[in-house]
């Protein structure tokens, strides 16, 4: 008992010191184009695997054991509580219908497409028994994008408009893949039809509205409280409601305005540090489970085929993409009168290209599927 303790706190400290490891170098590439927070805690990740493979005569690659629960309790809302808590309210509110259209709609689509091709492709390959509920797990994987390389080369000040899409997209995103998946749990997929297909469009949006609902009421609850506390309990506050993901525009508004220069210091360091900290520890783990040797012994007898996957995979993934975010990019400038206003070709291009990234949120429910 004792000497699991022991190799429980060592595993957590030399975690911890990579972590900080990947503060820092991270830090001193900061000017680099090509290299950012998140790659750099890939290839420390892979590095790290790579030594504990050799050490361990090739039984593990990773200092812990991942957890979807802890991924989406503890690491999940500070990222995107964090998100809401920066970005420009009055243009993320502008756009608000656009954003809706991409996130909620153009999930759908691509979920849709992502699981039709993989279905299609796959059973010619015969890569194994894959029931339809697999298949769909894929498309919702698969269509849960990763903004988070894009935002940091746009700024919100020169381009207003690409970056609230962008980011509106993606928090919008990541809930409704959530939900997708989720329902995908929930249903019994042995007998597949028409029927049960528009059952499951519609579990998913009665989730997704109820959530939504529930999201706006439990927002009236913290506006009351943070408007009749005394001032200095707005951040403690706060900081406890950063578990509700979705709530970071209203603390941002009641609370910004509502403290001293000091405390909006504080309060603006403290969320981003909590959100570097839980993405950071995201893809370091991803870089040592790259090379965890279980998997790799599963398809190295069939690396070809693998790389197949991977680049079918992909193709969808472009194709999703593309289905949704012109055709509503049209439909939502019909609606724009100023010039301004509209998405224009290139920034659609922008919006198509920064969703190919599969990011923590893939990782986590892929975890959870196998």
């Amino acid at each position: 008992m004792l000497s699991s303790d022991h190799s429980s706190v060592v595993a957590i400290n030399l975690f911890v010191a990579l972590l900080c490891g990947c503060v820092v170098i991270g830090h001193l590439l900061e000017e680099n184009r090509w290299m950012n927070e998140s790659i750099t805690a890939l290839i420390i990740g892979l590095c790290t695997g790579a030594v504990i493979l050799l050490t361990t005569g090739g039984q593990s690659s990773h200092l812990l054991v991942f957890s979807e629960d802890l991924f989406f309790i503890y690491l999940l809302p500070p990222i995107i509580f964090n998100a809401g808590f920066q970005v420009k309210k009055k243009q993320f509110f502008r756009n608000f219908m656009t954003i809706m259209l991409f996130g909620a709609v153009g999930t759908l689509i691509s979920f849709g497409i992502i699981s039709v091709g993989a279905m299609h492709f796959f059973k010619k390959m015969n890569i194994g028994d894959l029931t339809i509920a697999d298949y769909l797990a894929i498309g919702a994987i698969f269509s849960a994008t990763d903004s988070v390389c894009t935002l940091q080369v746009l700024n919100q000040d020169e381009t207003p408009l690409l970056y609230s899409l962008v980011f509106g997209e993606g928090v919008v995103n990541d809930a409704a893949s959530v939900v997708l998946f989720n329902a995908i749990q929930s249903f019994d997929l042995s007998q597949f039809d028409s029927t049960v297909a528009l059952h499951y469009v519609g579990n998913f949006l009665y989730l997704f509205i109820l959530s939504t609902l529930l999201e706006f009421w439990l927002d009236c609850l913290v506006l009351i409280l943070l408007k009749a506390v005394f001032w200095k309990l707005n951040f403690s506050l706060s900081v406890l409601f950063s578990r509700c993901s979705f709530v970071g525009l209203l603390c941002l508004h009641y609370t910004w305005h509502n403290v001293t220069e000091s405390s909006r210091v504080t309060t603006k360091h403290a969320f981003a540090t909590a959100s570097f900290v839980a993405e950071i520890f995201i893809f370091l783990y991803v870089g040592m489970d790259a090379l965890d040797i279980e998997k790799w012994n599963v398809i190295s007898d069939s690396l070809g085929k693998l790389a197949w996957v991977s680049g079918i995979l992909l193709g969808l993934i472009l194709v999703g993409r593309a289905a949704f975010v012109f055709p509503l990019s049209f439909i939502s400038n019909l609606t724009k009168k100023a010039s301004h206003e509209k998405i224009h070709f290139k920034q659609q291009v922008t919006i198509w290209w920064a969703g190919l990234m599969r990011g923590a949120v893939s990782m986590a429910l892929a975890y959870n599927q196998v």
